[in-house]
Protein backbone atom coordinates (compact mmCIF):
# COMPACT_ATOMS: atom_id res chain seq x y z
CA UNK A 1 0.00 0.00 0.00
CA UNK A 2 0.83 3.10 -1.14
CA UNK A 3 1.45 5.78 1.79
CA UNK A 4 -0.32 8.93 1.22
CA UNK A 5 -0.09 12.59 2.82
CA UNK A 6 -2.04 12.68 5.98
CA UNK A 7 -0.89 9.33 7.56
CA UNK A 8 1.39 8.90 10.10
CA UNK A 9 4.83 8.61 8.73
CA UNK A 10 6.12 5.01 9.38
CA UNK A 11 9.05 5.13 12.35
CA UNK A 12 12.36 3.05 11.23
CA UNK A 13 15.45 2.04 13.10
CA UNK A 14 18.28 1.82 10.83
CA UNK A 15 22.53 3.66 11.09
CA UNK A 16 23.59 6.76 10.21
CA UNK A 17 27.29 7.32 8.54
CA UNK A 18 29.09 6.89 11.45
CA UNK A 19 27.17 3.74 12.17
CA UNK A 20 25.23 5.41 15.30
CA UNK A 21 21.31 3.96 15.61
CA UNK A 22 19.01 6.75 13.90
CA UNK A 23 14.63 6.55 14.53
CA UNK A 24 12.66 8.94 12.60
CA UNK A 25 11.06 9.18 16.17
CA UNK A 26 14.03 10.67 17.64
CA UNK A 27 12.88 13.49 15.44
CA UNK A 28 9.23 14.36 16.94
CA UNK A 29 8.96 17.66 17.83
CA UNK A 30 10.19 18.61 14.28
CA UNK A 31 9.56 19.16 11.01
CA UNK A 32 11.88 16.20 8.79
CA UNK A 33 13.13 16.34 5.10
CA UNK A 34 13.28 12.43 4.37
CA UNK A 35 14.94 11.92 0.82
CA UNK A 36 15.61 8.79 -1.03
CA UNK A 37 18.27 8.37 -3.43
CA UNK A 38 19.74 5.99 -5.66
CA UNK A 39 23.57 6.34 -4.91
CA UNK A 40 26.34 8.53 -3.59
CA UNK A 41 28.44 9.89 -6.43
CA UNK A 42 26.50 9.98 -9.33
CA UNK A 43 25.19 13.10 -10.91
CA UNK A 44 22.06 13.55 -9.68
CA UNK A 45 22.18 12.41 -6.37
CA UNK A 46 25.38 14.48 -5.92
CA UNK A 47 23.19 17.36 -7.56
CA UNK A 48 20.64 16.94 -5.32
CA UNK A 49 22.67 16.78 -2.09
CA UNK A 50 24.39 19.62 -2.84
CA UNK A 51 21.25 21.63 -3.51
CA UNK A 52 20.10 20.70 -0.08
CA UNK A 53 23.38 21.78 1.46
CA UNK A 54 23.82 25.27 0.17
CA UNK A 55 20.37 26.24 1.75
CA UNK A 56 20.71 24.08 4.28
CA UNK A 57 20.64 27.55 6.92
CA UNK A 58 17.11 28.24 4.79
CA UNK A 59 15.44 25.29 5.62
CA UNK A 60 17.00 25.12 9.29
CA UNK A 61 15.59 28.67 9.56
CA UNK A 62 12.16 27.24 8.27
CA UNK A 63 12.14 24.56 10.55
CA UNK A 64 13.55 21.39 8.86
CA UNK A 65 15.39 18.48 10.13
CA UNK A 66 17.15 16.41 6.53
CA UNK A 67 17.62 12.96 6.73
CA UNK A 68 19.21 11.36 3.87
CA UNK A 69 18.47 7.84 2.61
CA UNK A 70 20.56 5.32 0.12
CA UNK A 71 21.21 1.61 0.28
CA UNK A 72 24.81 2.56 0.34
CA UNK A 73 26.73 1.12 2.74
CA UNK A 74 27.82 3.86 5.96
CA UNK A 75 31.98 4.10 4.84
CA UNK A 76 30.53 5.27 1.24
CA UNK A 77 28.10 7.61 3.31
CA UNK A 78 31.38 9.26 5.59
CA UNK A 79 33.13 9.75 1.81
CA UNK A 80 30.41 11.59 0.32
CA UNK A 81 29.94 13.40 3.24
CA UNK A 82 33.57 14.67 3.58
CA UNK A 83 33.70 15.27 -0.14
CA UNK A 84 30.91 17.33 -0.79
CA UNK A 85 30.79 18.71 2.96
CA UNK A 86 27.55 17.67 3.58
CA UNK A 87 25.92 18.84 6.77
CA UNK A 88 23.11 16.30 7.05
CA UNK A 89 22.93 12.56 8.44
CA UNK A 90 22.92 9.78 5.89
CA UNK A 91 20.78 6.38 6.54
CA UNK A 92 23.05 3.31 5.47
CA UNK A 93 19.70 1.24 4.52
CA UNK A 94 21.21 -1.61 3.07
CA UNK A 95 19.23 -3.82 3.33
CA UNK A 96 16.35 -1.50 2.05
CA UNK A 97 14.13 -2.06 4.77
CA UNK A 98 13.89 2.07 5.31
CA UNK A 99 12.87 2.03 1.22
CA UNK A 100 10.48 -0.93 1.67
CA UNK A 101 8.52 1.33 4.44
CA UNK A 102 8.06 3.92 2.69
CA UNK A 103 7.87 2.11 -1.06
CA UNK A 104 10.89 3.79 -2.55
CA UNK A 105 12.53 0.44 -3.04
CA UNK A 106 10.78 -0.71 -6.41
CA UNK A 107 10.93 -2.73 -10.32
CA UNK A 108 13.14 0.10 -12.53
CA UNK A 109 13.91 -0.44 -16.12
CA UNK A 110 16.77 0.99 -17.84
CA UNK A 111 17.92 0.17 -21.23
CA UNK A 112 15.64 -2.61 -21.45
CA UNK A 113 16.83 -4.22 -17.92
CA UNK A 114 14.44 -4.77 -15.13
CA UNK A 115 16.44 -4.69 -11.74
CA UNK A 116 15.37 -3.48 -8.22
CA UNK A 117 16.28 0.05 -6.83
CA UNK A 118 15.60 3.47 -4.95
CA UNK A 119 12.81 5.66 -6.71
CA UNK A 120 13.83 8.82 -5.90
CA UNK A 121 11.57 10.54 -3.62
CA UNK A 122 10.87 13.07 -0.84
CA UNK A 123 9.16 12.77 2.45
CA UNK A 124 8.01 16.00 4.13
CA UNK A 125 6.77 15.25 7.76
CA UNK A 126 5.52 17.49 10.37
CA UNK A 127 6.41 18.05 13.89
CA UNK A 128 3.54 15.52 15.01
CA UNK A 129 5.11 12.42 12.63
CA UNK A 130 2.50 13.56 9.65
CA UNK A 131 3.28 13.15 5.79
CA UNK A 132 2.35 16.93 4.92
CA UNK A 133 4.27 16.47 1.69
CA UNK A 134 5.42 13.37 -1.14
CA UNK A 135 7.68 14.72 -3.97
CA UNK A 136 7.79 12.46 -6.24
CA UNK A 137 8.92 14.67 -9.14
CA UNK A 138 12.51 15.45 -7.71
CA UNK A 139 14.37 18.36 -9.41
CA UNK A 140 17.57 17.45 -8.15
CA UNK A 141 19.25 21.04 -8.91
CA UNK A 142 15.97 23.00 -7.45
CA UNK A 143 15.03 20.57 -4.63
CA UNK A 144 14.85 23.18 -1.82
CA UNK A 145 12.20 25.17 -3.86
CA UNK A 146 10.12 22.20 -3.99
CA UNK A 147 10.58 21.63 -0.17
CA UNK A 148 9.72 25.26 0.72
CA UNK A 149 7.14 26.23 -1.88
Amino acid sequence: MALEIGQVAPDFTSIDQDGNEIKLSDYQGKKVVLYFYPKDMTPGCTAEACDLRDNYEKLLAEGWVVLGVSTDAAERHQRFIAKYELPFPLIADVDHKVHDLYGTWQLKKTFGKEYMGTVRTTFLIDEKGILTDIIKKVKTKEHTKQIIS
